[in-house]
């Protein structure tokens, strides 16, 4: 032991060892008796026992063994109240300060725990909404260390006060978006700020708040896909994410479509070794976009992309049917237009269609909707090879 605390059930530890145990691995029993040992609980420092073994240490100096230093005292919310009073009143350099807090909270769980009890990381996004702000001071250091110290805090946040930062904290969504367009942000930084804006969203009180979203938020978040962090494929899923939670919004569904992407997303469709999971996603956002006249209009311009979705039917899962089925019903009642419907034709979606309405592994409501589909442009379609096949089966039954 270089630091012996005692802890509420009467057991000595060294400091380290503890904290790691209570802080690192986030258990809550002492790990001699079992009984609750609360994150909170004091670690009351054994002066006794730390002189004893500093008394050994100097008694065996001649085998080598070091005296061990007097630990300086656990950090104390005065302290981080004062750090954080100076950063804001510029007593100090504010890179100072910032690195300080950075050391801190890197130094040990019981200090980052203690941080963010005292709202380090709240003050830290307030922090870099200002350097956001400031259009002529825009400190590269100061935003990528504040941004350090985050995610140093992060997992000791949960979801409620995530979301009461995220209210509490103007522009601190659009701020952190803006950041994922710098160029002087290192790409794994980045991917903590997409996390970090995943974990936002997915905890909004209010779903509807998402509609307030500044339109740079989409383009920076839609850049993603782009490529504009590199073809990780751990950013592109989480961005995907990010957008399926706020494109059911309709004004949402618009400003994406118009940040580019529909196109974006029929591109990774195509991408070679996509998983089923992120071909899902990629259909369910196509789904959503394609609610609104933009969105399908986008969809229709992208020379891939109705074959790109009746490829996927019956090659993933019934999730990946269902959605392209719904796609495909969007287009053909709002978009059917002769060359749409003929191109149907051509890429296989009718065919397809003509299957599933068969097949004895799809559930009745995607049967309706296949029925639905080709029942509308039947006229159209019944005089094709792909339908001729199944000709009898489909005239007793679209007629009926």
């Amino acid at each position: 032991m270089k630091d012996p605390v005692t802890v509420i059930t009467g057991i000595t530890y060294d400091r380290d060892s503890i904290e790691h145990w209570l802080f690192k691995l986030h258990n809550q029993t002492c790990p001699v008796t079992k009984q609750p040992l609360p994150l909170n609980s004091d670690l009351t420092p054994n002066h006794n026992l730390r002189r004893l073994i500093q008394s050994w240490c100097t008694q065996n100096s001649a085998r080598g063994i070091n005296r061990i230093p007097t630990p300086k005292p656990p950090l104390t919310k005065d302290q981080i109240l004062k750090l954080l009073k100076d950063l804001t009143l510029r007593r100090q350099p504010q890179i100072k300060i910032i690195k300080q807090l950075q050391n801190l909270a890197a130094e040990n769980g019981r200090n980052s725990q203690l941080m963010a009890e005292t709202g380090v990381f709240e003050h830290m996004l307030c922090f870099i909404v200002t350097c956001v702000d400031d259009q002529n001071n825009h400190d590269q250091v100061l935003i990528t260390e504040a941004l350090s110290i985050i995610n140093l805090l992060r997992p000791r946040i949960s979801p409620a006060e995530l979301d009461r930062v995220r209210a509490r904290t103007d522009r601190v969504m659009d701020s952190l978006a803006w950041i994922l367009g710098c160029s002087f942000v290192e790409n794994h930084v980045k991917g903590e700020i997409l996390t970090l804006l995943k974990l936002f969203i997915e905890n909004y009180s209010n779903p509807s708040e998402l509609g307030r979203l500044n339109r740079q938020f989409f383009e920076y978040v839609v850049g993603v896909l782009k490529g504009n962090m590199g073809n990780n494929d751990k950013f592109i899923n989480i961005a995907l994410e990010i957008i399926m939670r706020i494109c059911p919004l309709g004004r949402n569904r618009v400003t994406l479509v118009e940040s580019g992407a529909v196109f974006e997303l029929v591109d990774i469709g195509f991408g070679s070794g996509v998983s089923n999971k992120r071909i899902e996603i990629v259909l369910g956002v196509l789904f959503q976009l394609c609610c609104c006249a933009e969105g399908r209009a986008e969809f229709l311009r992208h020379k891939g992309s109705i074959f790109f979705v009746s490829n996927r039917i019956f090659r993933l899962s019934s999730t990946a049917d269902d959605r392209a089925v719904k796609i495909l019903s969007l287009i053909c009642r709002f978009s059917g237009t002769k060359q749409v419907v003929q191109e149907m034709v051509e890429v296989g979606a009718v065919l397809k269609l003509c299957v599933l309405l068969q097949t004895h592994e799809c559930d009745d409501s995607l049967k309706e909707k296949a029925r639905e589909i080709l029942k509308s442009h039947y006229e159209e379609w019944k005089n094709s090879p792909c339908v001729g096949d199944h000709y009898p089966y489909l005239n007793s039954t679209l007629s009926s």
